[in-house]
């Protein structure tokens, strides 16, 4: 057993209700520069929709992530001589147009404008040719399903779907959205890392966030391709690579990172997992529909004696081990199992996991009055969203998998109905928590977290102080033992 400790993440998209404030954060914090004008580190799309960039789910077009070759994983774009064969000519990059030319607007023509009978107007112009320009895309460009017909229809889980199917999302009295916010996953088998070919590329032993050294990086962009969700930018200003760094800078002075922080929705929870590493290579290989389970296996039990006994053998600090028997993500992921990875056929094994969006309730018409059906908790196949939609973004296409989840924020919502109005009988309560698996305690410890959680109980920071301590004069290694880390071989980099 090789124990490691990662920071990881869910995000509750049932409470996210799609203001931007996250990536604005984001963007004032890092992004807010010559060469980095395109680069959203946190966006936030519409599904169903074609995200940012356009169709970025797409690995057919795009080749990322990870691959079977046999009984070997290989990353999609190739071998590592395919990879070096490809540093001056790569067909597997986005272009500028796949994301969108950044603009902005000439404002002094409205406020320099001379009197006169015509009214001014501010023309876009390009951040990056300085020329006026004719607006075509944008970060959100589909949000709110804005123009569903022509860009939803072509998300890539969209198109998988029958044409009945398709035709029952798009008819407008069932049309139907929900918000994806999306940053950097820090994946365990990072597709980013292994397709680096300078090694600039690395995660962080302490707590697995994936970095990428600016001194190192030669600007290849093979990052960009092997990224399955398109989260490594190239920074056309500097030559480098970019991406999210999960506020590590913050984290390490105890706060959480920007976008989490200044979440109106509270939908971000973030805390310490424990995992595996040895289990990497042989959970990525499994097949499409086994991988959610499978990585949710990987992640390990901070009240196992046995486990606490090989943290302690592996150098992961006492204060690191208590995060994570305090970590929401724990609860979600492991302990109540309701929130599950972005597109884990991809095989990086992201460590961004999701709560799905509960299903809008159906509704009939009796006596000119509009009711709830009489279904409507219980019945997942009369779902607006079809469930082989939700699946294939978060299950592998494994509906079963998604079912499960499901019944178990079903079964919340009956309890919680029952408390408050009052109007179900307790026959139906007590079916669902039966169909679910869940106990009334587990029900209310879930609504509780999901709902009525401080920003405490949500973001639990394992302790990174490094910088205080090289700041107080202490040598980084007496700080280490300090506080319990013990020396780490750093994991070697897989092709």
């Amino acid at each position: 057993m090789n124990i490691r400790a990662q920071v990881s993440s869910v995000f509750h998209l049932d409470k996210c209700i799609g203001c931007h404030t996250c990536s604005i954060a984001c963007k004032n914090i890092w992004t807010d520069r010559k060469g980095a004008e395109y680069m959203w580190w946190n966006n936030v799309e519409t599904k169903p929709g074609t995200g940012y960039p356009t169709k970025w789910e797409d690995q057919k077009q795009y080749k990322g992530g990870w691959e079977k070759a046999g009984s070997d994983l290989q990353l999609k774009m190739g071998n590592k001589s395919a990879l070096l064969g490809r540093i001056f000519h790569n067909p597997d990059l986005p272009t500028m147009d796949d994301y969108y030319e950044p603009f902005t607007f000439k404002y002094q023509d409205l406020t320099n404008a001379p009197a006169g009978d015509d009214q001014p107007t501010a023309r876009p112009v390009s951040m990056v040719s300085g020329k006026p320009m004719k607006i075509e895309a944008g970060p959100n460009w589909d949000d709110d399903l804005s123009g569903s017909n022509i860009y939803a229809a072509n998300d890539p889980g969209v198109v998988q779907l029958s044409e009945e199917e398709q035709q029952q999302m798009f008819a407008i009295e069932k049309m139907v959205m929900f918000y994806l916010p999306r940053i950097c996953n820090h994946c365990l088998n990072a597709g980013c890392v292994a397709g680096c070919p300078s090694g600039a590329i690395y995660k962080r032993g302490e707590d697995g966030i994936v970095l990428i050294s600016q001194d190192k990086c030669r600007g290849w962009r093979m990052c960009v391709s092997a990224c399955p969700y398109k989260k490594t930018y190239y920074g056309w200003s500097t030559g480098k690579s970019e991406k999210c760094i999960l506020c590590y800078p913050r984290q390490e002075a105890g706060e959480a990172p920007g976008c989490f922080h200044s979440c109106v929705g509270r939908i971000r929870y973030l805390g310490v997992l424990l995992y595996d590493a040895d289990r990497i290579e042989a959970v990525a290989k499994l097949e499409d529909k086994e991988l959610a389970a499978a990585q949710r296996e990987m992640i390990l039990d901070p009240f196992d004696p046995e486990v606490i006994a090989a943290a302690k053998k592996a150098g992961i600090a006492t204060a690191v081990m208590d995060a994570a028997r305090k970590s929401p993500t724990y609860k979600f992921v492991k302990e109540w199992g309701i929130a599950l990875p972005l597109h884990p056929e991809f095989r990086t094994l992201p460590m961004l996991f999701y709560v799905p969006p509960l299903l809008p309730i159906l509704s009939k018409e009796q006596q000119g009055v509009q009711k709830l059906a009489d279904d409507f908790f219980t019945s997942l196949e009369q779902a607006r969203l079809p469930l082989k939609y939700l699946a294939g973004l978060f299950a592998g296409g494994n509906e079963e998998e998604i079912k499960a989840v499901y019944r178990k924020l079903i079964a919340v919502r009956i309890q919680r109905r029952n408390v408050t109005v009052g109007d179900l009988d307790n026959a139906e309560v007590d079916k669902a928590r039966e169909i679910a698996g869940l106990s009334t305690e587990t029900i209310e410890a879930i609504f509780r977290m999901t709902s009525l959680t401080s920003i405490k109980q949500r973001i639990v920071i394992p302790p990174m102080l490094r910088e205080q301590a090289i700041e107080a004069g202490m040598d980084p290694e007496a700080y280490k033992q300090e506080m319990g880390f013990g020396s780490r071989k750093a994991p070697k980099r897989r092709w």
